[in-house]
């Protein structure tokens, strides 16, 4: 096990399955030293736990859990192609999207989800330059998708 994967079972974590691609991409290309993730869903088990828009069906709570989630489910992806995910230098961006409600504002707030658990993951590594943005949907009315670009050390 990885360091890193250590210390997500101490936050009560587990790294799960790569989620298998809904459409014709790849769920991470590396090039050089980069890996790229494609945009993460919070899919637990095969299924999204909540759907809607985030300031109506969906809370501004719920919605950071499930960034959490979808920033989890990158670090899977990186790990499909990287090996091991005590190779990630650094996380250099984080992407993310969030469906909102016409009036919701808080997208920062929301995506706060996945920047934390990547900082609390990987410590210093883990902080990175960040987008929120909020969308009119999502795809199968997530509320919630994120992506995430990292760093390599040489294998």
């Amino acid at each position: 096990m990885s360091a890193v994967e250590a210390r997500l079972t101490e936050l009560g974590l587990t790294l799960p399955e790569v989620v298998p691609p809904l459409a014709a991409y790849q769920p991470a290309v590396q090039t050089g030293p980069y890996v790229y993730t494609a945009g993460q869903l919070p899919i637990v088990e095969g299924k999204l736990p909540v759907t809607g828009k985030v300031g109506a069906e969906v809370t501004p709570e719920e919605a950071k859990d499930l960034a959490r989630v979808c920033a989890l489910n990158a670090l899977a992806a990186v790990k499909s192609v990287a090996g091991d995910l005590d190779r990630i230098a650094r996380v250099v961006k984080v992407t993310g999207f969030v469906a909102s409600a016409s009036d919701f504002t808080g997208q920062p707030a929301v995506l706060n989800g996945a920047s934390e658990l990547l900082a609390d993951a990987l410590g210093n590594r883990g902080v990175h330059a960040r987008s929120a943005v909020g969308v009119t949907v999502l795809p199968l009315d997530a509320p919630v998708e994120v992506e995430i670009q990292v760093e390599l050390t040489e294998a």
